[in-house]
């Protein structure tokens, strides 16, 4: 006999190894699916979607189902992929020193006295999201007041972006030549190689016990959001092989979202970019840097900061290291992948790209889908160029919800003209370009919705893309970022990752104000999705399920 169960109640058990599959029915609910505008079930055998359809015809699955599931009116869409993320790192922002709220430097140091004061005499203070953009007086603390906060512990406090850092003496003083590395100041926030350094030297006091506990975290508040995938982008400047593998294993032993790993390391011979994939990685890519971020004055541009007029960024690859690793990536067939924000970085991922192109061959560049992350600063040509080389832009729309705007962190950094023109998602789309939504965590929280609702409502409007389209982007976008066009979409035969969701009345918006925003209007045949209008609360998840397993319930 049947089981019946509702969304927030656990699913069945999985079966033995060796049993035949279970088959799950879904019914009394809507199903986001391509396949059906107006299907309201689902049936699952194993891991596999095998069948959306009416109501009607669900009857006849009943008897041979071994669970039956009461959506109750619930909505079920295709489990949402996160593109960006950094595990560890975003368990520890949860579980740790948040410094997103810090309103100025004191308290900042008044968190930092409240957390040290509460650790063993040798532990690392470790803290995220300190923010000066909304600071008054927008000077950080110096060494000394953060050593005294800190009680003489080594401290490593990571700026929102985690470009830069403040750090304490006692962790300086920990890796001495830091102080004569680019980026090392004696009193302010490290960046460049002087950061990564500390960074290494921060992380690498992390224990297993710790580090596991960050990564079931991040991987419990990815589940509870309807995430069933992660793209993990790690490397040696930003974590290691360790940190890596062990989240690989975490994910595989436990009911969690897939995790799909990149190791950043630059490359210039095929047998290293093979082994990379060796280590259980996607790619060559990810944050592989060839600049930094703006909040830390660290990307590269064409022209300098509005106000820092004698900067210009920082430059960590140049054209001919972007060649020669895409190069040897498209050799051993791994797909390669650049971190670049800067109008000056994304030019020279594209030169670098075309490079490589002329020595292989671009058909087989286009067929490995090199991607780049954040790709923020395009213009006409280098999104014409995106299309061409068949790039994948790995994108966060919640960066423009949090800094962009005239009056925003953009703005400031860059003046209002040039900011206005950052995150250009409809001339990306317009051209072509394959989009992929994540969050790059903990630089902005998981967040699927926010992502959508921050994509459709761009603060330019000329930016701004359908939620359909986003929707798209944050589940399908993540499985053909890896090559997979199986996924994300819930049709026969297609992966059972799924979400199911408490949502209200479900509309078709649109992204320009000339056009009607909503309808509700079934003829249009367009399968609807909540409303993500501002101020519309967020759907709740109810169920999330990966490859067919319950790995979150709301109950």
């Amino acid at each position: 006999m049947s089981r019946r169960t509702t969304p927030e109640e656990p699913g069945s058990p999985a079966p033995e190894p060796g049993a035949p599959p279970r088959t799950v029915l879904l019914r009394g609910g809507t199903v986001h699916t391509p396949a059906d505008p107006f299907a309201t079930a689902m049936v699952v055998r194993g891991d596999t979607v095998a069948w959306v359809g009416a109501e009607g015809a669900a009857d006849s699955f009943t008897e041979a189902a071994d669970e039956v599931v009461d959506l109750r009116g619930a909505l079920v869409t295709p489990a949402f992929v996160d593109a960006h993320v950094h595990a560890t790192a975003t368990g520890l922002a949860l579980t740790g020193l948040d410094l997103s709220g810090a309103r100025d430097a004191e308290d900042l140091l008044r968190r930092v006295r409240e957390h040290a004061h509460r650790l063993p005499a040798d532990e690392v203070v470790l803290g995220h999201g300190w923010d000066t953009a909304g600071w008054s007086d927008p000077r950080p603390p110096g060494r000394d007041r953060l050593d005294e906060a800190a009680g003489g512990r080594p401290a490593y406090l990571t700026r929102v972006d985690v470009h830069s850092a403040l750090v304490s003496t006692a962790l300086v003083d920990r890796l001495p030549g830091v102080t004569g590395q680019p980026g090392f100041d004696a009193d302010g926030p490290l960046t460049d190689a002087a950061h990564h350094a500390v960074r290494r030297v921060a992380h690498g006091s992390i224990g297993p016990t710790v580090r596991r506990a960050a990564q079931r975290a991040a991987l419990r508040r990815a589940a509870e959001l309807g995430i069933g995938g992660l793209h993990e982008c790690a490397g040696p400047e930003i974590s290691s092989v360790e940190d890596l593998t062990d989240l690989f294993r975490l994910a595989a032993e436990n009911p969690a979202p897939r995790v799909h790993g990149y190791w950043a390391e630059a490359v210039t011979e095929p047998d290293a970019a093979v082994a990379i994939r060796e280590l259980g990685a996607a790619g060559a890519a990810g944050d592989l840097f060839v600049d930094g971020s703006l909040g830390s004055h660290t990307a590269l541009l064409e022209a300098p900061y509005e106000d820092a007029p004698h900067r210009h960024g920082t430059a960590h690859l140049d054209v001919a290291a972007v060649a020669d690793h895409v190069t040897a990536c498209t050799l051993a067939g791994v797909q390669a992948g650049f971190h670049a924000i800067g109008d000056a970085a994304v030019a020279t991922v594209v030169e670098g790209v075309r490079t490589a192109a002329g020595r292989v061959g671009v058909d087989r560049v286009r067929a490995l889908r090199h991607r780049v992350e954040h790709a923020e600063m395009l213009t006409a040509d280098t999104v014409a160029a995106f299309a061409d080389l068949a790039l994948t832009a790995s994108v966060q729309p919640a960066f423009d919800a949090a800094w962009g705007g005239p009056d925003g962190m953009y703005a400031t950094r860059l003046g209002r003209e040039r900011a206005a023109g950052l995150n250009p998602f409809a001339a990306l789309l317009r051209a072509g370009v394959p989009l992929a939504l994540g969050s790059d965590a903990p630089v902005t929280p998981l967040d699927p919705w926010g992502a959508l609702r921050a994509a459709a409502h761009h603060r330019n409007p000329a930016h701004r893309i359908s939620v359909r389209a986003a929707f798209a982007a944050h589940t399908r976008g993540g499985w053909r970022a890896l090559g997979r066009d199986d996924g994300g979409v819930l049709v026969p035969g297609a992966p059972a990752d799924y979400a199911v969701w408490r949502v209200g009345e479900l509309v078709v918006q649109a992204p320009d104000d000339r056009v009607a925003r909503w309808s509700t209007d079934p003829r249009s045949a367009t399968p609807g999705l909540p409303d993500l209008s501002p101020g519309e609360p967020s759907p709740v998840c109810l169920r999330t399920v990966v490859a067919g397993r319950v790995i979150h319930t709301a109950g």
